[in-house]
């Protein structure tokens, strides 16, 4: 009899994490897909455009003209891209410098005409009309 209900409990406890997994799987996805319709603006040069398609946080930090000519500067002498694929997703609800809030920081291995092995970290926040949009970029 212990045992029966000591199984049950084992069986509660472990259905009873699938739906927080399920939420932190999906918050997951819909912060990819953000990330990766930004970042095909600006592997199509369209800087301007990425800046205003970017979470409030990012647009705040740096001026359209600002952004437009650092990428610029960062990404053209890596050429063209050849391969993106997704090398980790970590939901966060705190990152230095940034305000409390949902985000979701995703590196790519991602490799380029003229650097074979890149790591690019894109951030999307959950902006307050429920929008994922991406609040940082950075490539090493």
């Amino acid at each position: 009899m212990i045992r029966r209900y000591v199984c049950l409990v084992l069986i509660g406890w472990i259905f009873s994490g699938i739906p927080a997994f399920a939420s932190d799987s999906a918050k997951e996805a819909a912060a990819l897909s953000a990330a990766e319709k930004w970042l095909e603006l600006v592997d199509n040069e369209k800087y301007v455009e990425s800046w205003k398609e970017a979470a409030e946080l990012f647009k705040n930090a740096v001026l359209p003209q600002q952004w437009e000519q650092s990428i610029q500067a960062v990404r053209k002498p890596l050429g063209k891209l050849v391969s993106r694929k997704v090398k980790t997703k970590d939901s966060m609800s705190s990152l230095p410098g940034a305000p409390d809030g949902e985000y979701v920081v995703i590196q790519f291995e991602t490799s380029f005409e003229a650097k074979k092995a890149a790591v690019e970290t894109v951030t999307p926040m959950m902006g307050q009309d429920g929008v994922w949009r991406v609040s940082g970029y950075y490539i090493k």
